[in-house]
């Protein structure tokens, strides 16, 4: 038996395991009962434009700030992990490096949105998770399957959009402390609202901790890791006429983190990420809206007493029509994008400065007729190193009856190399784009408040980006190579359902992300991961639990050093302390459960954080 088939086999099994413990299964994320109200919920990640999510074909959750304060989690990437076909990487505790899989994909085939601004890698590819405060975030949107038909570049398995608060009603300040064990305090506050055609938010915040010695071999410093972080953000928005406004946002963080190399130093990260962007929303009349926008990124790493330094900046400019014409919805985007590289001399490489652009024009048709939902999607770039590359998108939905809904949906998508992997010591100029074609399936169930989903999909990427052993490259410790074939493939299933007075929710994933050459698992991801999760009311206190699994893995695709699997459970509690207070208390990690997520990385034991909050009623 293959493990295509096998895969498929069990997926088939799984609707029938999981229905003896929850009713329905549901496709938006933890703690998201599929109500009438949510249903109604609008999301702009699946075409960048705002569209009901019960219109959606594509798979997308969504994080509510509910959620993201419940789960009392100290980084994006710790929130991330909760979400279905979601699994990350940590080389130790909060302020280490982290790194996103979605759907199987590497790190880098994530596109990353700040509030429409773009954060990625120009050295490493990808964005850097850890440099992201989660304390500025009040939604998160998370897109699985490729969307280069309308993102362009590193979309080749999802898109993920964050998105810092929009002030509305009157001034809405707020004060928050925590504390919590290994010497951790944050404290935050802020105040959002709306006066006439202005609308405000603003928000600050501090956190550090003395961490653990996340390197616990005889080789590294036995010194605990910890971190701090100041953030800061502001968002600006002014309708001067009506349908037309103009918003301003802005997000800055500095992060010093600790690590352990091989030299038993005290050796220090420093991650700098700051955000600007500036757009004007026109609605024009009952048809036709226009979106202009500019915006910048700037990721700066450097590490020291070894010392190194890596500056990316991405610079966009996009202009999007839509307009409307009964059941037909038609838009049409140009975007240009600008990428620069700085990475300073080291004792072991030269100055490295180069950038690149992109150009690029987009095309996308949606339909909504009476059962039918369809959308295409075309885009066309041309980059300044490389040439042109064309993607498209088309997915179908059809609602059987109002509970069943089958969907279908195809794409290509590309990830150009990064300027390091081509034009440092150990790059090659010649590398071309890795490009991927995906296909999936799906169908949901919903009835009142419970509901059901599942989706299937395979995508497979040529041209996969390796560092491998020396080549055309200067270096003879190795070279990037554009020599790869990798395939994903694998089901997500998610469940919500209402039972009395307890909120049930879960996901499970099936995955086989493996090297088509070697036909070996890839590295630091799971074949199998679940996530499981209850909470309920009693008197006047939110109760929950969490459970997250995943199967062994192992920390590199030649199939060694293998890491073992793991079961982390979790319990949170919070009430309301007379009109104004919130008093909220978590325990990760309960059993103390010993595991790694990156070979010879130790993860937070068992942990405690208490937080009280102010914000008037």
């Amino acid at each position: 038996m293959t493990t295509r088939t096998v895969v498929l086999a069990r997926a088939a099994a799984l609707p029938l395991a999981l229905a003896a413990c929850f009713p329905s299964f549901a496709q938006t994320l933890m703690a998201q009962a599929a109500t009438a109200a949510e249903l109604r919920e609008t999301v702009v990640t699946a075409t960048r434009v705002e569209q009901p999510l019960s219109d959606l074909v594509a798979d997308v959750s969504i994080i509510d700030s509910t959620t993201i304060q419940k789960s009392g989690a100290v980084s994006v990437a710790d929130v991330l992990s909760r979400v279905p076909g979601v699994q990350i990487t940590s080389n130790g505790g909060p302020g280490a490096n982290a790194g996103v899989f979605v759907r199987g994909g590497e790190n880098r085939f994530t596109a990353v949105y700040i509030d429409g601004v773009r954060v990625d890698s120009q050295s490493v590819g990808g964005a850097q998770w850890e440099q992201i405060p989660l304390s500025q975030i009040d939604r998160i949107e998370v897109l699985r399957g490729p969307a280069a038909a309308v993102y362009g570049s590193d979309a080749v398995s999802g898109v993920i959009q964050l998105f810092t608060k929009k002030g509305e009603g009157k001034p809405a300040p707020y004060v928050g402390i925590g504390f919590g064990n290994q010497g951790t305090r944050t404290a935050e506050a802020g105040v959002s609202g709306s006066a006439g055609a202005f609308d405000y938010s603003l928000g600050v915040s501090h956190e550090r901790s003395d961490g653990f010695n996340a390197r616990p071999i005889a080789t590294a410093n036995p010194d605990d890791d910890g971190y701090k972080r100041t953030a800061g953000n502001a968002r600006l928005g002014w309708n001067f006429a009506p349908g037309q406004r103009l918003q301003a946002s802005f997000l800055a963080s500095n992060l010093n983190s600790q690590y352990d190399d091989s030299m038993k130093t005290d050796d220090h990260n420093h991650n700098q990420l700051r955000t600007a962007a500036l757009s004007w929303d026109a609605k024009w009349n009952a048809n036709y809206s226009t979106l202009l926008q500019v915006n910048q990124s700037d990721a700066k790493y450097s590490s020291e007493p070894n010392f190194y330094m890596t500056e990316t900046t991405v610079r966009s400019y996009l202009f999007r029509n839509e307009y409307r014409l009964g059941i037909h919805r038609f838009t049409a985007a140009l975007e240009r994008r600008e990428d620069e590289l700085h990475n300073p001399a080291t004792q072991f490489a030269p100055d490295l400065k180069r950038d690149r652009s992109q150009n690029a024009l987009a095309l996308g048709y949606g339909l909504i007729s009476g059962a039918h939902t369809l959308q295409a999607n075309l885009r066309r770039d041309d980059d300044s190193e490389f040439g042109g590359k064309s993607t498209g998108s088309l997915s179908y939905g059809y609602a059987i009856n109002n509970e069943w809904r089958v969907t279908a949906a195809g794409g290509t998508s590309f990830r150009a190399p990064t300027l390091y992997q081509r034009f440092s010591e150990y790059g090659d100029a010649s590398l071309k784009p890795e490009s991927g074609r995906n296909f999936e399936i799906g169908t949901r169930w919903t009835r009142g408040s419970s509901s059901a989903g599942i989706v299937a999909y395979r995508n497979r990427v040529k041209n996969l980006i390796v560092y491998g052993a020396a080549g055309t490259c200067p270096s003879a410790w190795g070279c990037y190579q554009a020599v790869g074939r990798a395939e994903y493939e694998g089901v997500t299933l998610s469940a919500a359902h209402k039972l009395g007075p307890v909120s049930l929710n879960g996901s499970v994933d099936f995955q086989n992300p493996h090297d088509l050459d070697t036909g070996r698992q890839l590295a630091r991801r799971s074949k199998r991961y679940a996530k499981l999760s209850a909470d309920t009311d009693i008197a006047g206190w939110t109760v929950g639990a969490e459970m997250n699994a995943a199967s062994r893995r192992y920390d590199s695709s030649s199939g060694s050093n293998m890491l073992g699997g793991y079961t982390v459970f979790n319990l949170y509690t919070s009430t309301n302390i007379g009109r104004d207070f919130t008093l909220l208390a978590r325990v990760n990690n309960l059993a103390d459960k010993d595991y790694q997520l990156a070979r010879n990385y130790a993860t937070p034991g068992r942990t405690l954080y208490v937080g009280l909050k102010w914000a008037p009623q």
